[in-house]
């Protein structure tokens, strides 16, 4: 049996226990055709970049799988009837990923670049240059009181 990794997007509207029961229709679907379901994580209603079928929001879950191709190709052929999903996608993978996804890990304040460019060593300094020479064949604005 292949091992897959599995993602869907369901509508808004929708409670957090109609999105588990979803997933174990679909775990059903899996197992009645002879999958496994390994691990599985809610990760929540987030936010989506644009519009899928005028939702702003949508509930993500994701599952890791090992069934037969057929299997999968059952459980998507259902999402695509089912009004409550709005995308999935299905990947074939090597290995299952051990742990939390990247999506539930909680990354720390510390693991991110700074701001102030802090990561790149210590800054120059350049002292007093004095002030900017005029730009040559360009330009020159006239001081504020002057214009007109």
């Amino acid at each position: 049996m292949a091992l897959y990794e599995h993602v869907f997007l369901a509508r808004q509207d929708m409670s957090a226990q109609q999105v588990d029961a979803l997933v174990e229709q679909y775990k059903g679907v899996l197992e009645a055709h002879g999958g496994k379901v390994g691990r599985v994580e809610n990760l929540g209603l987030k936010s989506l970049t644009y519009r899928i079928k005028k939702n702003r929001k949508a509930h993500y879950a994701l599952m890791d799988i090992d069934a037969p191709a057929a299997a999968v190709h059952e459980m998507e052929r259902q999402m695509r009837i089912n009004e409550d999903v709005l995308r999935y996608m299905t990947i074939a993978v090597e290995a299952h990923e051990e742990g939390p996804s990247a999506m539930m890990q909680k990354r720390d304040r510390d693991d991110r670049p700074r701001r102030d460019g802090d990561d790149r060593g210590p800054r120059r300094d350049f002292g007093d240059r004095g002030p900017r020479a005029p730009r040559e064949g360009g330009f020159e604005r006239r001081p504020r009181e002057d214009r007109a």
